[in-house]
């Protein structure tokens, strides 16, 4: 962390002392020339945004700050800043520029920093708000390229009293990431946390100017940012609905309310299974676990959606096992700049007297990849009639830059070449496509997500591996990702008509039996569907279980489908009671409490339970 923030400290702003401002109707935008700090005045609800100043060195003598009509041109040391308040909207753009190294992450602009009592919202995986003043909440940095960091490029602070807030919307995220800290650059105490943007170089330099834009609303919360955001999406091409896609490939229609059916083992017989589920009143299920040709053809016509699971990241040695898949090594490995060939997945087996052979998995160039589903996926589609088809990784795993001289690649490189994965599989094998956990940039190609909604920092410890097994549920699991203090539908609000959020596979609503209840309210609320994960003897022991959870959610998300979610709130002040409006009038209250709360139309929402209408 140290490292990170010295190039911030050490940047020498050519200002003078001057104080320095820009208006527009909204905004009163001040520049402190004496420190590179902004205070933004909303004028609208009189409200001040003001950055935590830097302990900048101050250079004894230098340019000043160059103003225009709308901004300020900045020279520092390494780089300069151009910021420009926009001439009819509430809303600042900042363009950082830079040429040549980049050796550490630059933290510029400075964060603006909010009192007690206020939240942050990010949107790490399906979103979650944190008041600042809650020491339990660990810092922690989130790439903006990748699924395990921020799912969408914006973040945000709010005032929930008032709904006042500002939002930054990082416009270049592939060399980007966000640092929530409690440490303010100016040692000053008492701002509680804050985020702050973190510019990454690129293969080492600065190479391209880098943008955030940052948008002060004046109501509306954090469902007004994620509105805010949405309109952004629009604008710049990432929006396209399920009922577009449904247009390109009708399968899609099997998918939305579908429960995903991951049934381990090789003693299960999968279309014996699919016939009991079908008979116990499961009409609509994404049938994860594969299968061969007969069983695949009789799944189909259930009218269930087949799928199997499929990876194209990771490769082995040609000395581990047999099954481990070994094309490319070692010509199509990622290299790290000093020539390494970079770490996967690391494979266990477990030998007979108990101990454990570890197998390390390299990194396939995203260019390879898409050669290899090229190869693969057609000349399985002449023989098992799949209709879907999971791709786990390419959306979890962050773009990656490559130093081999045979296929270098930037981070942006490496995105484009995942996202033609993904295109390859839903618009050229007309496959319903599924990735693991989800960011934006896949929106346009793939129909649903494997781990939204299941907050990466939280999960059970190893949930990746030890998916079938009962784990405990750990104090940070019960507070973040099950609980409903902190948790926020932020991708729902913006995209729940584009993807189909679902849980991790090994953070499923079966995982952890004693907060089933509760995952299942969560997906009635969001409008998603459940996940359910078992071997042969888990699924004679849960069945009727199973079977009730599914009645209890499928039914009312399958409706909501392909609806947008308009807004959420939180009804009570504990924020055990939430609700969801949808587009087509659709209203959702639950109940996360251990006592009836009687709303103010006169209905009471029993414990744990739902109102729908």
């Amino acid at each position: 962390m140290r490292r990170l923030l010295l190039l911030a400290l050490l940047v020498v702003p050519l200002l003078d002392a001057a104080e320095l401002r820009v208006s527009n109707r909204y905004l009163e935008v001040r520049l402190d020339g004496a420190n590179g700090a902004i205070q933004v005045t909303d004028k609208r609800v009189r409200r001040t945004w003001e950055q935590q100043a830097l302990r900048w060195a101050l250079a004894p003598a230098g340019e000043p700050a160059k103003q225009g009509r709308r901004g300020w041109n900045i020279r520092f040391t390494g780089f300069s800043a151009t910021i420009e308040v926009a001439a009819d909207k509430p809303e600042m753009e900042v363009t950082v520029n830079g040429s040549g190294p980049l050796k550490q992450a630059l933290a510029f602009p400075a964060p603006f920093v909010t009192g007690k009592g206020s939240w942050l919202v990010v949107p790490l995986n399906e979103g979650i708000i944190y008041p600042v003043d809650d020491e339990t909440v660990r810092p922690m940095q989130l790439i903006a390229y990748g699924g395990h960091g921020i799912s969408m490029p914006w973040f945000g602070a709010i005032h929930p009293a008032s709904g006042a807030g500002v939002m930054a919307i990082i416009e270049t995220p592939d060399d980007a990431r966000i640092d929530i800290t409690r440490q303010p650059d100016s040692g000053q105490p008492g701002t509680g946390l804050f985020i702050r943007p973190l510019w990454d170089a690129a293969r080492g330099e600065f190479r391209y100017p880098r943008k955030i834009r940052y948008v002060f609303l004046d109501k509306g919360g954090y469902v007004a940012q994620a509105k805010r955001y949405r309109a952004y999406a629009r604008e710049t091409g990432l929006f396209k609905t399920l009922a577009e896609k449904r247009r390109e490939n009708p399968n899609v229609d099997l998918l939305i309310g579908a429960a995903n059916i991951w049934a381990m083992g090789r003693d299960i017989g999968k279309a014996a299974l699919c016939r009991e589920m079908k008979a116990a009143g499961m009409d609509r299920i994404l049938w994860s676990a594969g299968g061969t040709p007969q069983e695949l053809e009789e799944i189909n016509k259930l009218g269930f959606l087949s799928s199997k699971y499929d990876i194209y990241q990771d490769v082995w040695p040609p000395d581990a096992p047999a099954g481990m898949k070994k094309e490319g090594w070692p010509d199509d490995l990622v290299l790290l700049p000093n020539g390494d060939w970079m770490k996967g997945w690391a494979a266990h087996r477990t030998n007979p007297d108990g101990t454990r052979t570890i197998f390390q998995g390299g990194v396939i160039s995203s260019l390879r990849q898409l050669a290899r589903a090229k190869e693969r996926i057609p000349a399985e589609l002449n023989t098992h009639p799949y209709k879907c088809r999971f791709i786990d990784t390419t959306t979890a795993a962050p773009w990656r830059e490559d130093y081999s001289p045979a296929h270098p690649l930037t981070r942006s490189e490496d995105r484009r070449y995942k996202m033609a994965l993904l295109e390859f599989v839903s618009k050229d094998m007309k496959l319903v496509a599924g990735t693991e956990t989800g960011i934006d940039p896949s929106v346009p190609y793939v129909h649903y997500y494997e781990g939204m909604l299941s907050l990466g920092p939280y999960r059970l410890p190893d949930a990746g591996r030890d998916m079938v097994r009962y784990k405990p549920p750990t104090p940070e699991f019960l507070k973040f990702q099950v609980g409903h203090v902190y948790r926020v539908p932020l991708w729902e609000l913006v995209y729940h008509e584009c993807v189909v959020a679902q849980w991790y596979w090994g953070d499923y609503n079966n995982k952890a039996p004693e907060v089933w209840d509760r995952r299942d309210l969560f997906n009635t609320l969001y409008g998603t569907p459940p996940m359910y994960m078992f071997d042969k003897a888990g699924w004679e022991k849960i069945k009727p279980r199973v079977v009730e959870s599914y009645k209890n959610i499928c039914p009312v998300v399958r409706p909501l489908g392909y609806e947008e979610m308009l807004s959420h709130e939180f009804v009570s002040e504990d924020h055990a009671v939430q609700r969801t409006r949808w587009a087509s009038g659709a209203d959702i209250v639950v109940n996360f409490g251990e006592a009836a709360y009687r709303l103010r139309d006169g209905r009471s929402v029993p414990p744990m339970g739902r109102l729908i209408k």
